[in-house]
């Protein structure tokens, strides 16, 4: 990938990824305020697409610099490297999964690497 889409596109993530920790602490601000419980908490193992330990690195504080979701960990599970990562507020353990690799998708392209 070439250094200008790399340019355009790093802004873009950090736009992106801004309007999630809004969107997120929205979420644990509605939970916290009404008396409605709407936590759905789970542990998840969520299979990383990078290999790279700075993509894992980056990946997993940008997690848990999001409301609602802490990296736990790593592990490696069949030769591939895991995060473990606790959530709050997704229905269910796909839900969170996609989630999550939205996010890792996007952070790579954001930094111009596929893996």
């Amino acid at each position: 990938m070439n250094r200008l889409a790399v340019t355009w596109r790093l802004p873009w993530f950090f736009v992106w990824f801004t309007a999630e920790v809004f969107r997120s602490s929205g979420v644990v601000m509605r939970d916290i305020l009404t008396p409605a419980a709407r936590a759905t908490p789970r542990v998840v193992r969520l299979q990383v697409r990078s290999q790279s330990d700075a993509a894992l690195t980056l990946l997993a504080a940008l997690i848990t610099l999001t409301p609602g979701t802490l990296t736990l960990g790593t592990r490696t599970h069949e030769g591939r490297r895991v995060l473990l990562v606790h959530t709050m507020y997704h229905p269910d353990g796909e839900t969170a999964l996609s989630s999550l690799h939205d996010m890792e998708d996007r952070m790579l392209r954001a930094f111009g690497t596929d893996r």
